[in-house]
């Protein structure tokens, strides 16, 4: 039995993928099913309840001994409405409808799950970023919704695709807009389990 952690990945989303594989330490996806429905109010306690929600989950099914378990969701929220994914194509122009000249908030919840045989302990963050949009004439709007960009990312925009045609600016953690705030799980899993946690993970 080895004495190191198996690092897994509760996601299925390809940029998460992507940018915790920066790290260079090899990875795990396991996801399971949840309904993801919080009655939390306050978009970053929302999100941290999803993914709460969405690492118990797998830590809870998975035959591992020592795990770290790392799941994440991302929210969009403007004036008191939290934006999740739209539902259709319709539900994402009513979005970026009213995303559109403005700013907005992207909070991502990050939660961290270390699995050791039978015992469990856990840690949480939120990290926030605002994006700001130009107005977004029908033209453009007609030309990114037919990309289908939108329709699996928090708000119904990918800051990382053709949405880059009307924004205008952000500030903070572009990795959060992504998706997963990087550089702030690298210094929350250093405080949460030590410095040494990179030497424990294969």
């Amino acid at each position: 039995m080895t004495n190191k952690f198996n690092l897994i990945l509760a996601s299925s989303s390809p940029r998460r993928k992507e940018l915790l594989g920066h790290l260079k330490i090899p990875f795990t996806i396991l996801t399971k099913h949840t309904d993801e429905i919080s009655a939390e109010t306050d978009p970053g306690k929302f999100a941290a309840d999803i993914a709460s929600q969405k690492g118990t989950v797998v830590a809870e099914s998975t035959t591992l001994e020592r795990a770290i378990i790392i799941s994440a969701d991302t929210v969009v929220a403007q004036k008191g409405k939290i934006y999740g994914k739209p539902t259709n194509i319709d539900e994402a122009r009513i979005f970026l409808s009213e995303l559109a000249d403005g700013t907005h908030s992207v909070f991502t919840a990050v939660h961290i799950i270390k699995k050791d045989g039978a015992n469990f302990s856990t840690h949480s963050f939120v990290e926030e970023s605002l994006v700001s949009f130009n107005k977004i004439s029908e033209h453009l709007m007609k030309l990114y919704l037919a990309t289908g960009d939108s329709l699996d990312k928090a708000g119904a925009y990918g800051i990382q695709g053709p949405s880059l045609t009307f924004i205008s600016k952000v500030e903070g953690d572009y990795a959060n807009v992504v998706g997963f705030p990087l550089s702030r799980f690298v210094t929350e899993m250093e405080a949460f389990l030590g410095e040494t946690v990179w030497s424990e993970l294969f």
